[in-house]
C-alpha cells in the first residue's frame, strides 16, 4: 500500500473517532453541575435566560471547621492581661461569644488558660481567659428549642438592581403624619438634615391600614375603614421625588382588629378563655396562625408593589409573658407544636421567600436586650435566628426600655451613650456567630420617658450620644422613634 493511501486511511480514522466522541457527548445527560462547570447557567423548562437585570446574590460561605475557635460559656467572662486569676481586666465577653485561641498555658494551680484574640470595631483584642469557661461546640450552650433553629448560611440578595441599598438615617411616621400637612414639614426637615428615610405605618399597632388593601378586604375588612391615604401611588411618587427611602412598617402579631373578627385566633387564658393583653389593652393574635402570616405578607406585597423599598416587621414576637412565667396559663393556639423562636424564624423565612422576588429588603424589629442575653427572652426573638434570615435587624435600643441595673447602670435612661454602647457592642459580637448575618440598624430614642424613675429629658445631646455610641462600634445606620413624630433636628444636621 503506497504512502498516499495510508495517509488517507489515517485521516478517515481520526474523523470517525472525532464523530463518535462528539456523538457520545450529545447523548450524555447534562446535569446542572455540568452546566456550571461549562460556564452555562442551569435553566428549568420555561425559564428565561438570565439577564443583567437579575439581582446580585451573595454566595453563602461554606461551613468552616476551625479547631482554634472556642465559645464563652460563662454568662460574662473577664478577659485578663495575664494568665492569673486576679489579673488586670482588659475587656469582658458575653456567653456564646466566639474567640480564637492563639496560646495555651497552665498556671501554678494546674489550671488551663487560653490566650485569645478577637476583632472589635476598635481593632484586635488579645488577653487571657480560664479555659474551664469555654466550650468547643456552641450548640452545647443552647437549649433544645434553640438547637433546632436554622443557623446555616442563607442565600441573600446583596442588592436589587432597581432598589439600591441606602445608608439609612430614618424617622418614624404614623399613618396620620403621612397623610396631612405634617408630611411636608418632615420632607423639608429631611432636606436640612441627614434624614433620608421614612418608616411609615402600613399596618399599625391597632391593625389599621395606611391605604386600602385587597389583603385587608379578605382577612379583616375593618382594617381598611380607617385608611388615611386615598392615593398611595401619589404619596410614594412624592416621597421618591424628594429622595426618601421608604420602609413599610408591618405590625405582625399585635392585631386587635384581626382578633375581633377572628376571636378563635387570639391568645387567651386557659381558665377564663378571655383574650390576653399587655398593659396597653390591645389583644394579641397567635404567631402560630398561618392565615395571619398570609395576611401580613399579602399586605407587604401590596406595599412593595406600590414602591416601598423595604418591609419592616414589628411586633414580630410573642407578647411579654413575665419571662415565660405566664406560658402555662396561656393558650397560644400552638397546633403545630413549634417553639416560640422556631415559629418566629419560620415566619421570617416565609416572608423572605415570598417577598424577595419582588426586589424588596426584609427587616425585623427586636428588643434591644435580645443582643445581650443568651436566650429568646420567652418572646421568640433569638438574635442569631433572626439575624440569619433578614437583611436588616433593628434592635430597639431605647435606654428607657432597659431595667435599672442593666449593664451596671443605675438608670439606663439617664445614660444614653453607655446603654447604647453596650447594647451595640453585644449585638455586633452576636452577629459574628453566624456566617450570613443581617446588617445592624438600631432604633434609638428621641423622646422623654417620664414614667421611668430617675429619667432625664431627651433632646439633641442625648440623640447625638446614642449615635456616637453606635458609630464607635462600627454601626452607622439608625432610625429615630418618637410616637408624636417630633424630632431633634439639631442632632441631625448635615
Amino acid at each position: 500500500m503506497d504512502k498516499k493511501k495510508i495517509w488517507l486511511i489515517a485521516v478517515m480514522v481520526v474523523i470517525a473517532i472525532g464523530s463518535i466522541v462528539m456523538f457520545g457527548k450529545n447523548l450524555a445527560p447534562t446535569t446542572k453541575a455540568d452546566q456550571a462547570n461549562n460556564g452555562q447557567q442551569p435553566q428549568e423548562q420555561g425559564e428565561a435566560p438570565a439577564t443583567d437585570e437579575e439581582p446580585q446574590e451573595e454566595q453563602p460561605p461554606q461551613e468552616e471547621q476551625n479547631s482554634d475557635v472556642v465559645y464563652i460559656s460563662a454568662s460574662k467572662l473577664n478577659i485578663r492581661k495575664e494568665a492569673v486569676k486576679n489579673g488586670e481586666i482588659v475587656d469582658s465577653l458575653m456567653k456564646g461569644s466566639a474567640v480564637k485561641v492563639i496560646e495555651e498555658k497552665t498556671d501554678e494551680n494546674s489550671s488551663l488558660w487560653y490566650k485569645i484574640s478577637y476583632e472589635t470595631p476598635k481593632g484586635e483584642v488579645n488577653g487571657w481567659i480560664a479555659a474551664e469557661f469555654t466550650v468547643k461546640d456552641r450548640t452545647e450552650l443552647l437549649s433544645e428549642s434553640l438547637r433546632k433553629l436554622d443557623y446555616t448560611p442563607q442565600q441573600k440578595t446583596f442588592e436589587y438592581p432597581n432598589n439600591p441599598r441606602v445608608e439609612v438615617r430614618g424617622i418614624y411616621l404614623t399613618k396620620y403624619s403621612a397623610s396631612n400637612s405634617r408630611l411636608d414639614e418632615l420632607i423639608e426637615m429631611s432636606k436640612r438634615t441627614k434624614i433620608n428615610t421614612f418608616v411609615i405605618d402600613v399596618k399599625d399597632d391597632k391593625g389599621h391600614m395606611l391605604f386600602k388593601t385587597k389583603a385587608a378586604e379578605k382577612y379583616a375588612p375593618e382594617a381598611n375603614a380607617k385608611a388615611t391615604v386615598k392615593d398611595i401611588e401619589a404619596l410614594v411618587k412624592k416621597l421618591k421625588e424628594n429622595n426618601i427611602y421608604l420602609i413599610a412598617r408591618i405590625v405582625s402579631f399585635k392585631d386587635p382588629t384581626y382578633t375581633t373578627l377572628h376571636p378563635d385566633r387570639a391568645i387567651i387564658y386557659k381558665d377564663t378563655k378571655k383574650p390576653f393583653t399587655n398593659s396597653d389593652g390591645l389583644i394579641w393574635a397567635s404567631a402560630h396562625d398561618r392565615d395571619l402570616w398570609e395576611y401580613n405578607i399579602e399586605v407587604s406585597k401590596e406595599a412593595a408593589a406600590v414602591g416601598f423599598n423595604e418591609i419592616q416587621f414589628d411586633y414580630v414576637r410573642f407578647p411579654a409573658s413575665n419571662g415565660g412565667k405566664l406560658d402555662a396559663s396561656l393558650d397560644y393556639r400552638n397546633v403545630k407544636g413549634e417553639s416560640k423562636p422556631e415559629t418566629i424564624q419560620n415566619y421570617l423565612k416565609y416572608a423572605r421567600e415570598q417577598l424577595s422576588p419582588m426586589g424588596v429588603y426584609i427587616s425585623a424589629d427586636i428588643y434591644g436586650l435580645v443582643g445581650s442575653v443568651a436566650d429568646d427572652m420567652a418572646l421568640g426573638q433569638y438574635w442569631e435566628a433572626v439575624s440569619n434570615i433578614v437583611d436588616y435587624v433593628s434592635p430597639m435600643m431605647y435606654p428607657s426600655h432597659y431595667a435599672n441595673g442593666t449593664y451596671g447602670l443605675s438608670v439606663p435612661d439617664a445614660f444614653p451613650y453607655e446603654t447604647v454602647y453596650h447594647s451595640t457592642k453585644d449585638s455586633v459580637a452576636r452577629n459574628k456567630n453566624i456566617q450570613t448575618p443581617a446588617a445592624i440598624r438600631p432604633w434609638i430614642q428621641d423622646f422623654t420617658a417620664p414614667w421611668v424613675k430617675g429619667y432625664i429629658k431627651y433632646g439633641p445631646k442625648q440623640v447625638e450620644d446614642q449615635i456616637r455610641a453606635m458609630e464607635e462600634n462600627g454601626v452607622t445606620e439608625f432610625m429615630l422613634w418618637n410616637a408624636g413624630n417630633k424630632y431633634s433636628e439639631e442632632a441631625l444636621k448635615k
